[in-house]
């Protein structure tokens, strides 16, 4: 079974609209979503509407939160010190994936793994699952 870690901008994307295509990764039968707190709260500052904060907290009774752990990355790897907290997350959530639209900062690193971990964008994890 997947276990799928959900960046903040994923978060926020699913919440901000009711009809947001990336609430597809909560329906899956086949996947754990988790994320961290850090992430949740990013997610929540960003959402101007009372009603997006509804859907944002509806949707995170179904993900396990976890906390980024004190360590060092992997070598070799360069993060801005806003996303280290995102990947240390889903490393201590053990996830296989880290979904993230985040580009700038994960784009080098897509289709690759770090630690065991699939980074991957929401576009391609959805293509990825329909695949098989």
């Amino acid at each position: 079974m997947d276990r799928l870690f959900l960046d903040a901008n994923i978060l926020f994307s699913a919440a901000y609209r009711p009809d947001a295509g990336l609430v597809q990764f909560w329906k899956r039968k086949d996947a754990i979503l988790c994320s961290s707190h850090y992430a949740l709260e990013k997610a929540r500052i960003n959402l101007t509407e009372n009603m997006q904060r509804r859907r944002l907290t509806k949707l995170a009774r179904r993900i396990y939160l976890f906390d980024a752990a004190p360590r060092e990355l992997p070598s070799g790897l360069s993060l801005p010190e806003k996303a280290v907290p995102i990947l240390l997350a889903a490393m201590e959530a053990k996830a296989t994936h880290l979904i993230t639209g985040d580009v700038r900062h994960f784009g080098p690193y897509f289709g690759k793994q770090i630690e065991g971990i699939f980074v991957l964008s929401p576009a391609d994890c959805l293509k990825k699952r329909r695949e098989h």
